[in-house]
């Protein structure tokens, strides 16, 4: 046997021994470019992608704990939901006329429940201990009582973002807006009758006539005061002045006791009963009052009444004007639930996009750096096996050599 036919034998052995571990490997990692030396453009490609992939991994995680705290808010949402429409239910049972003073301090004794049920929804807690509505101090228990036994909030108005997507932002925290933010009485005007009253007169907030000039009277400092005098002949008249200066004048007509209108401020104003000469009522322009200092007032009014019809008429009066202001925070809780959906929803949608962003690119990943494992393992065999049949051929071959220079 000639020795470039040994050299060449074994350098074919070695070279396809190499191709097996290759391909050992390669099926066993399930890779086929593990290297930049391998395909440096496929290995950029895959770096890439896997670098992406990462990436969304890590918004998913985000997703996940935003979903968390977002689906607490919601069901805290839904139960201060329950919480208000039980109070209306009591405001309305306050107002139906035919409730004793006993009654009134059961119904007082309510609210004051109601107001501390509201109180632990409000510092309720995420399954990760953080505080759902203390914004972006969410280790602080946000709603406090203080010395003088009011509800403070101590939390803040954060509203920090993350990022859900590669395009996408959600904010990741509630604050406690939605119990303390909203507008006393109808939103524009509160009204209040003087406490020395001595008729069964109350003035109601009817609506809205011009909204532009009920607006601009809100945003002002300006009160308008309304007060009753005798007409001399047995009937009343009624002056308005705001700021010094008398803005309407008008007559009380004796059928008042059924209700009659008269317009201030952009706004229709109803008053029922009769008023007695020296009677007068301030409508002032709504200022933000916390959902606990409405309650808290409430269970006062109730407690106080006297049931005199000038008592009566003062809690009526005042238990209206709380009406209006639990309605303008039933409407801020429905936009609260309302945006709490949408986001949600956000994030939902981000969570299917991203689940198809890493599809696309687990595929381009496979097709730029992954082995064909059925072509690797045919080529495997076959590349066994024919080293085995060379190695005998080569046996065969040598045996044949040395028996003929016996």
């Amino acid at each position: 046997m000639s020795a470039s036919l040994y050299t060449n034998f074994t350098a074919s052995i070695a070279s396809q021994d190499s191709l097996i571990n290759t391909l050992e490997e390669e099926i066993s990692t399930g890779y086929a470019v593990q290297t930049p030396e391998q395909n440096p453009a496929a290995f950029e490609v895959a770096t890439i992608a896997s670098d992406q992939i990462s990436g969304l991994d890590n918004d998913s995680a985000t997703q996940n704990s935003i979903t968390t705290q977002l689906d607490s808010v919601t069901s805290t949402y839904s139960a201060v939901s329950t919480l208000y429409n039980n109070v209306q239910s009591i405001i309305e049972q306050s107002l139906n006329g035919a409730t004793s003073p006993k009654e009134l301090q059961t119904l007082s004794t309510q609210i004051s429940s109601a107001a501390q049920q509201l109180l632990g929804l409000a510092n309720t807690t995420a399954p990760d201990g953080n505080y759902l509505f203390g914004g972006t101090r969410t280790n602080l228990t946000p709603f406090q009582t203080d010395s003088a036994g009011n509800v403070v909030y101590l939390g803040d108005a954060g509203q920090s973002q993350s990022q859900v997507s590669p395009d996408t932002t959600s904010s990741s925290v509630a604050n406690g807006e939605v119990f303390t933010s909203a507008l006393a009485g109808d939103g524009y005007s509160t009204v209040s009758a003087g406490a020395s009253n001595t008729g069964d007169g109350t003035l109601l907030s009817e609506g809205v006539l011009t909204p532009a000039t009920a607006a601009a009277f809100q945003t002002g400092n300006a009160p308008i005061t309304i007060s009753f005098a005798s007409s001399g002949v047995g009937n009343l008249t009624y002056t308005a002045s705001q700021s010094g200066n008398t803005i309407a004048t008008g007559n009380v007509p004796p059928e008042a006791a059924t209700g009659t209108t008269i317009e201030l401020a952009g706004q229709d104003f109803l008053l029922n009963g009769v008023p007695a000469a020296g009677d007068s009522f301030t409508i002032s322009p709504s200022r933000p009052q916390t959902v606990f200092a409405l309650l808290q007032n409430l269970a006062v009014t109730l407690g106080a009444s006297a049931g005199s019809p000038s008592s009566d008429a003062l809690t009526t009066q005042t238990i209206n004007g709380d009406l209006s202001t639990l309605a303008q925070y039933q409407q801020a809780l429905l936009v609260a639930q309302a945006q709490n959906g949408v986001t949600l929803q956000a994030i939902s949608n981000a969570g299917r996009s991203d689940a198809n962003q890493q599809t696309a690119l687990a595929a381009t990943v496979q097709n730029s750096i992954a082995v064909n494992q059925p072509v690797a393992i045919t080529t495997l065999d076959e590349t066994i096996s024919a080293v085995e049949a060379a190695e005998k051929a080569f046996s065969a071959a040598q045996s044949l050599s040395l028996f003929k220079y016996l």
